[in-house]
């Protein structure tokens, strides 16, 4: 698998959640789908097109963002939840 393809079927499973997410769901697909396409962004500027890359770059993201007080707790283990879950079922 690409790191598009991993990217494409995360996309996917957050766009197939809309429908039946609740107001907090649909908030953390959001906010993810944004440091999402920034990892992708980063990965594709240094040449490293991995899925272990990209995952790394949305941790490192997440990390900063929560660091820099863009999240509360609550907030933070609703996104850091649903990005686990994403990985697991798009690989």
């Amino acid at each position: 698998m690409t790191l598009y393809d991993f990217e494409r079927q995360v996309l996917e499973q957050i766009d197939h959640q809309v429908a039946t997410a609740s107001a907090d769901e649909l908030f953390a697909g959001g906010y993810l789908r944004g440091h999402i396409s920034l990892a992708v962004a980063q990965c594709e500027s240094r040449d490293s097109l991995s899925i272990a890359a990209l995952c790394q770059g949305v941790e490192t993201s997440l990390s900063q963002a929560c660091a820099a007080g863009e999240l509360v707790a609550a907030d933070e283990t609703l996104v850091r939840q649903m990005w686990q879950q994403l990985q697991r079922v798009a690989r």
